[in-house]
């Protein structure tokens, strides 16, 4: 992992509000014109994040790996240990063993909406198991649980409609959401401690419920940081300050990249179909192959498959069906094209789904749950050239 990714993550956020566009969901010839022109260090970083907030997977990935990297290959050694565990479901494994912990701490990469779809797939089991409280890193919303659903300026990375959906999803189940964000200006061990100290309080005032955080990258880590002058991340500080012991999931380092030259062998080897866990014999968890224990757990997600451009998880969560836009309703091309819950648009709601439609050869599906929609479709100027409602069944 470059040392580039990691120090730009730790201080973006402040940058990032700052370079947020008049137009929040863009074209991808639009996206890749800013980045071409950008001189910043972390540009792909900052394209990665712009490809994601308007729905396209693959291309947030390729411009995340533009920065390089890659993993060495399996040594025998490493092979052998590896056969020694057997694939479990993840979300299976994950709600079984919530119901013997108190707080669980799951990660993702900002720039990866699968992450943000699984987390949401666990939702209802982990409801049904006890836990009510919900804390988001991305989240900065006081309000979020009486609107019951989350607007633009509910944070950075709350913009993407997979967030989103995940932030919507835990509300209708009954989830109380709260926000642990460190205040402006703080970073590295400052920071690592007031996430903490700010989960520690929700806690504290909460003492008989079960509580899920979901934070971004290393934050995840109860052992030792690669960025060592944090000391500790967010969990591990948690642990020491509560002197409870969470169960925490890691989902990036076994996650696909673009290509495979980038992607962990350690996924090609297990080869599953399915996001899974790793369980031995004894009923431990492969958690890595290094010597040091930084989580609990490890999440390897399989390849992502395309099914009409949509990569084939984005049903994971929620039974969706899919809706192809009407070419009654497009008139030139290209467009987009962007579902909103009713009643969400005119109150600066965020789309359920969005896709770019190029040409009228190939028009990639919409992902729905059951609901009432807004589809607002717009050209390549951004300007609104149709809008209707959709009830899906």
């Amino acid at each position: 992992m470059k040392v580039i990714y990691i120090l730009c993550l730790l201080s973006l956020n402040n940058i990032l509000i700052a370079q947020v566009p008049k137009e929040k969901y863009q074209f991808s010839k639009d996206i890749n014109a800013a980045i071409e022109k950008d001189t910043l260090a972390w540009k792909y970083q900052l394209g990665a994040t712009e490809y994601a907030t308007s729905g396209y997977y693959h291309e947030a990935l390729t411009t995340w790996d533009k920065n390089g990297g890659g993993f060495k290959k399996l040594t025998v050694e490493d092979s052998l240990f590896i056969k020694k565990f057997n694939p479990k479901n993840a979300k299976e494994y994950i709600i079984e063993r919530s119901k013997a912990e108190q707080i669980i701490i799951i990660n993702e990469a900002h720039h990866n909406a699968r992450h943000r779809v699984f987390t949401a797939s666990l939702l209802k089991g982990l409801y049904e198991n006890g836990y009510r409280f919900f804390g988001l890193e991305a989240l900065s919303d006081t309000l979020i649980n009486d609107r019951k659903f989350p607007t633009i300026k509910s944070g950075y990375y709350v913009k993407e409609p997979q967030m989103a959906n995940l932030i919507r999803e835990a509300l209708e189940i009954g989830f109380t959401l709260f926000e642990y964000e460190a205040t402006d200006g703080k970073n590295g061990k400052e920071r690592e401690i007031e996430q903490a100290e700010n989960i520690k309080k929700i806690i504290d005032e909460n003492p008989n419920s079960k509580f899920l955080i979901h934070c971004g990258y290393d934050h995840v880590i109860e052992g030792m940081p690669k960025i060592k002058r944090w000391e500790k991340a967010m969990a591990g500080k948690l642990k020491e300050l509560t002197n409870k012991n969470p169960f925490s999931i890691d989902q990036v380092i076994y996650s696909e990249k673009s290509d495979l030259k980038f992607t962990n062998p350690v996924i090609e080897l297990v080869n599953n179909t399915s996001s899974v866990v790793l369980i031995d014999e004894k009923g431990s968890l492969f958690n890595g192959l290094s010597n040091a224990e930084q989580v609990d757990c490890q999440i390897i997600h399989p390849i992502t498959k395309y099914y009409n451009n949509r990569p084939d998880w984005l049903s994971l969560s929620k039974e969706s069906k899919k809706y192809s836009i009407p070419k009654s309703k497009i008139k030139e091309y290209p467009v987009l094209a962007l579902a909103y819950k009713d009643n969400e648009y005119e109150h600066e709601g965020i789309p359920v789904d969005i896709v770019e439609i190029l040409n009228k050869e190939e028009i990639p599906k919409l992902m729905l749950p059951a609901g009432k929609y807004q589809i607002l479709i717009k050209n390549k100027m951004y300007e609104i050239v149709s809008i209707y409602t959709l009830t899906i069944k």
